[in-house]
């Protein structure tokens, strides 16, 4: 059970501080947004780097949100990979950006794009 009210919860990922608008299913949203790099084994002993672009925001901001949604943040376009609700009223998105627009993934508004 989550000791935080959702007024708590919203000054978290507030924009004064370290959050960031992020626009999701036609309107805005706060979030903290990281985009760090994370090593990954390929097997061989080498490893590489990958941006793994996470966006933690309130569950009741996006409590509709599912794999392929897409998500806007600093004016670039992300697919929603991963959605995390870790039960105590925050989500975390783990996101993939998009260079080019995949096929059957959904737009900020909910339509597929071919």
């Amino acid at each position: 059970m989550a000791v935080e009210t959702a007024n708590d919860r919203a000054i978290f990922v507030g924009v004064d501080d370290f959050g960031v608008a992020a626009t999701y299913s036609g309107g805005t949203i706060n979030g903290i947004f990281d985009n760090d790099f994370v090593e990954v084994d390929a097997g061989g002993g080498v490893g590489f780097a990958l941006q793994q672009p996470r966006f933690v925001c309130r569950t009741a901001d996006v409590s509709t949100a599912a794999e392929g949604d897409a998500i806007t943040i600093n004016s670039v376009a992300y697919t929603m990979r991963i959605v995390q609700d870790d039960g105590t009223g925050m989500t975390t998105l783990v996101l993939e950006k998009q260079s080019w627009r995949t096929l059957g993934s959904k737009s900020a508004t909910g339509s597929l794009l071919f």
